[in-house]
């Protein structure tokens, strides 16, 4: 299986194509979920739509805005609601977890292999096949 995570880009108006994403696939949501971290002493939150691998293909996306929401458990704000608004239609908790904040590493690779290896250590993605 290929897991990759698809960055559209900080959650500003991309917000709206990561709500859309999870709107027309909503058949293949597999989850949604909320990646709080504290970066530059600013409480951020980024927003994923993951769906169910490809068949054929076997191919599992993680759409993502990184870390340009503020936090909604300390600042409420319209982007998250929207989230929110989707997790409803779409009949979907949001999974929140907090995580290290991508400036921790040194590439945007590594933090990406860190946050796969969290999401299947949480059994919010599938092992590799």
């Amino acid at each position: 299986m290929i897991q990759r995570f698809i960055e559209l880009g900080e959650g500003y108006s991309d917000i709206y194509e990561l709500i859309e994403i999870g709107k027309a696939n909503g058949g293949r949501v597999a989850r949604l979920l909320a990646l709080h971290t504290t970066m530059y002493e600013k409480k951020l939150t980024s927003l994923l739509v993951v769906l169910h691998p490809t068949d054929p293909g076997n191919f599992q996306p993680l759409y993502m805005c990184r870390e340009g929401i503020p936090n909604p458990n300390f600042t409420p704000n319209k982007r998250f609601e929207l989230f929110r608004e989707l997790a409803l239609q779409l009949g979907k908790d949001i999974i929140e977890l907090n995580v290290k904040p991508s400036t921790a590493f040194s590439e945007k690779e590594l933090y990406f292999q860190y946050l796969t290896g969290i999401l299947r250590m949480n059994r919010y993605l599938p092992p590799l096949s």
